[in-house]
């Protein structure tokens, strides 16, 4: 009696392609959300090795992408750079302006490979701090709704300031966007029409603290930011400067994404200079330490 022959298993297919996902590297670069950049792939806007991309598509480190028809360089995986900036009034945000006003890129030291990636945003009238990366991960975890990161901004404001505002805009809110508050508040002292006060808030929302003082029928003249998370900054660095952050500040970034710290890529011998050259002299610069926030504490 002749055996039968059983046919052969199939070939097995490996679970996943070699490299990482497209929308991964396109957010690391700093062009947007996971989210966003699947949208992009969707409407043929990215190329990698000259061919439309499709969803599903995972690159590696040989993978030429290209968005828009433009090449990218996408940052590198396992570094980070970051750096602060003191934003001054006047300046945009975005990395090109159709009305031709200067953005917050143009006084930042140019980058070999990868790009500045902001974390977060001021208006156009808000000045202070503004920090930047080139890890697009860190950017976004960072500005998630969910990230929870207190935001301190130092506020002149005109007009009659009663404790019943200071209170509603303490117990929450209901702006156009949904429910606003802050969650402290301290009077920093003024005379006349013009008063300073201290403000926290954990989001990121446009001009959410301008609109919340609007709310109360009060103006804001000025508004800087001065503290995001642990991050203060420092009184050498003026307006239009910017300053490298030092290892254990990055490392704070990290801890408050909730991701692991990649390797610190340092400056160069140039850049070291430039920035130097910007505060006329060499001198250190200390690292806000734990416990060292100034809590303000909330009107009762």
């Amino acid at each position: 009696m002749s055996k039968r022959t059983l046919p052969a298993d199939p070939p097995v297919e490996p679970a996943t392609k070699p490299g990482e996902k497209l929308q991964k590297v396109l957010a690391r670069a700093g062009l947007g959300s996971r989210r966003e950049m699947e949208r992009w792939i969707e409407d043929g806007r990215i190329a990698i090795n000259g061919k439309t991309a499709t969803l599903g598509d995972r690159v590696d480190e040989g993978t030429r992408i290209a968005v828009d028809g433009r090449n990218l360089d996408p940052a590198p995986a396992v570094q980070t750079r970051c750096i602060l900036y003191h934003k001054p009034v006047g300046e945009v945000c975005s990395r090109k302006d159709p009305e031709g006003r200067r953005t917050v890129f143009e006084r930042l030291p140019k980058l070999k490979s990868g790009r500045w990636i902001s974390i977060g945003r001021l208006d156009f009238n808000t000045s202070g701090l503004l920090l930047f990366t080139t890890d697009g991960d860190l950017a976004n975890a960072l500005m998630h709704p969910s990230s929870n990161i207190e935001r301190e901004y130092m506020v002149r404001v005109m007009g009659k300031v009663e404790m019943d505002m200071l209170h509603r805009m303490v117990e929450g809110v209901m702006l156009e966007d949904g429910i606003a508050r802050f969650t402290d508040i301290t009077d920093a002292g003024g005379e006349g029409i013009n008063h300073w006060f201290y403000v926290v808030i954990m989001e990121g929302r446009n001009r959410e603290v301008r609109r919340l003082w609007e709310s109360q029928g009060l103006t804001v003249s000025r508004l800087k930011r001065v503290r995001y998370g642990e991050v203060f900054i420092p009184p050498r660095v003026k307006q239009g400067q910017w300053a490298e952050m030092e290892p254990a500040e990055i490392k704070s970034l990290y801890r408050m994404a909730n991701l692991p710290m990649k390797e610190v890529k340092r400056n160069t011998p140039r850049e070291r200079e430039v920035m130097e050259r910007q505060f006329g002299k060499r001198q250190g610069r200390g690292v806000a330490k734990k416990g060292s926030t100034r809590k303000p504490r909330a009107p009762r």
